[in-house]
């Protein structure tokens, strides 16, 4: 799972919006951007975008009828008197700062239909002692209006909704400044109109032991920030970083976020997920790619406007005299699935604008990464494969439903109608900055594997049915075909035998 699987040796309450400008923007890792109204000089569209984080939640100044009343001078209170209240009760957190007992595994346990509202400058603390915030396995849970921090979940768990519980809603909070994910999520989750910022791994994390977390919708949210702990530093090549990580999650709607600022990538979706429409977002100014999908299914990626992303990690890599062209979309072993059921059977990723990113698009497969392949670091999530005979030669470990195959395949994606445009001045590159690629490594390992040599670069190239077409490109990009050796200008790239980009027009210099 990871980057560090590249392997070249082998109805919710109205949102706060505003407008915000292709190119209206300044930001850096340090300094989160303000959102502007300016129209692009590039003609890209303006964009709405949530701008949640300038201001504290705000919830009702009285008690809602027949709310419980938390007191927040009394350590413990809100956690113990949802433990002495029955199912479907609201509780009413004052203002000021509530806190648990100072035990690491203090936390409050909902029962099913509960809902927590607070008042205007109510926070609960966890004081760097207590771990989470909200556990437990009650459904329908409610968290509107609160402010949730100092918490210190361990790596890979979270602060609110630690079990990930099915039916949450969480809205209008602000989720900030703990260790671990802020956020885990069940089934049917709703994440509307909420701060994720400067938590120490991700905003929020995805997952769920057992079932893939469905019906998930992450809707007008600001990421921002996220990954304090820079765990990418701690333990190198864990992927396990990003303003949101999803795994095995089958239905996802994500729309009108404001991703911006986090280290590492911004939404990260990683390991049998399917069924996402990922659409009307701003994605900018992520230290690595916007987006990346990987070991995945069916997906449309469409209306987002997507700026100066991958700047820091794309350079990194660059100043190492890596070739990978790494990416601001970066699509690793995933593709349309007909024999998947979801929304749309192909990845289709149109009506975006990316703009002065690190590179473009990537659309990349391992050849040496396959079910049951000591290469691959996903053999225990081969969930959606199985073994086709004696290729896979190992023990089969796969269910249903892709009853022919061993390997995940980047196949069937569709990249039209976008608009890219890249001034290097703007970026601060020479070279290395200005790809859009499709490729794959020559298959070496394990000495067994049925996919050695040019098989995988051939076909992800030439015959797994990825097209680009119908695009605009502004500035000097140039483009990567089946390995990173063999870079091609526009007109290689259109012509024989790659023939993509029918129908997109080129300018070679940005606005232009």
């Amino acid at each position: 799972m990871g980057i560090k699987s590249r392997n070249w040796a082998s109805a919710a309450a109205p949102l706060v919006l505003v407008l915000l400008a292709a190119t209206g923007c300044t930001s850096t890792s340090d300094a989160p951007a303000e959102p502007t109204g300016t129209p692009s000089a590039s003609g890209a569209p303006a964009t709405s975008v949530a701008r949640v984080c300038a201001k504290p939640p705000a919830g009702p100044a009285k008690a809602p009828a027949g709310a419980v009343t938390v007191d927040p001078a009394v350590a413990g209170d809100l956690a113990a008197k949802t433990k002495s209240s029955p199912p479907n009760t609201t509780f009413w957190l004052r203002p000021g700062r509530h806190t648990l007992e100072p035990d690491r595994y203090a936390q409050i346990i909902p029962k099913d239909g509960d809902s927590y509202v607070g008042a205007p400058g109510a926070v609960l603390d966890g004081r760097k002692t207590n771990q989470y915030a909200f556990g437990g396995t009650a459904r329908n849970v409610t968290i509107r209006y609160l402010t949730v921090q100092g918490f210190v979940a361990p790596q890979n768990e979270g602060v609110v909704n630690h079990d990930s519980a099915d039916g949450w809603v969480i809205e209008h909070a602000a989720i900030q400044y703990n260790s671990g994910a802020g956020l885990m999520a069940g089934a049917r989750q709703q994440i509307r109109a909420n701060c994720l910022r400067g938590n120490g791994q991700y905003g929020m994390n995805a997952y769920k032991t057992g079932d893939p977390v469905s019906g998930l919708v992450v809707e007008g949210n600001e990421i921002v920030a996220n990954n304090t702990d820079d765990w990418e530093r701690r333990d190198p090549g864990c992927g396990c970083t990003g303003g949101v990580k999803f795994w095995a999650v089958n239905g996802a709607d994500v729309r009108g976020n404001w991703v911006h600022d986090n280290r590492g990538a911004g939404l990260w979706a990683d390991t049998n997920n399917n069924d996402f429409r990922i659409e009307d977002n701003v994605l900018e100014a992520n230290d690595g790619a916007a987006l990346i999908y990987e070991t995945s299914y069916n997906a449309v990626i469409r209306n987002n406007t997507i700026l100066r992303n991958n700047w820091v990690e794309g350079r990194k890599y660059a100043d190492r005299g890596d070739t990978f062209p790494f990416a601001t979309i970066y699509l690793s072993e995933s593709g349309g699935e007909p024999r998947i059921r979801a929304r749309t059977d192909k990845i289709e990723i149109d009506r975006n604008v990316l703009e002065n990113n690190w590179n473009g698009i990537t659309l990349w497969e391992n050849a040496d990464r396959f079910c049951n392949s000591p290469a691959n670091t996903s053999s225990g999530d081969c969930t959606l494969l199985v073994r086709q005979s004696d290729r896979c030669a190992r023990p089969a470990i796969a269910t249903a439903p892709l009853y022919a195959d061993c390997r995940w395949k980047t196949q069937r994606v569709d990249i039209h109608d976008n608009r890219f445009v890249l001034d290097k001045a703007v970026v601060k590159c020479p070279a290395k900055c200005d790809r859009m690629a499709v490729l794959s490594n020559y298959g070496t390992y394990p000495n067994w594997s049925p996919y050695q040599g040019e098989r995988v670069a051939e076909a992800i190239t030439l015959k797994q049915d990825n097209r680009w077409h119908d695009n605009v490109y502004a500035g000097a990009w140039q483009f990567v075909a089946q390995d990173p050796s063999r870079v091609l200008d526009s007109g290689q790239w259109q012509g024989s035998p790659y023939q993509q980009d029918a129908g997109s027009t080129f300018a070679p210099r940005a606005g232009g």
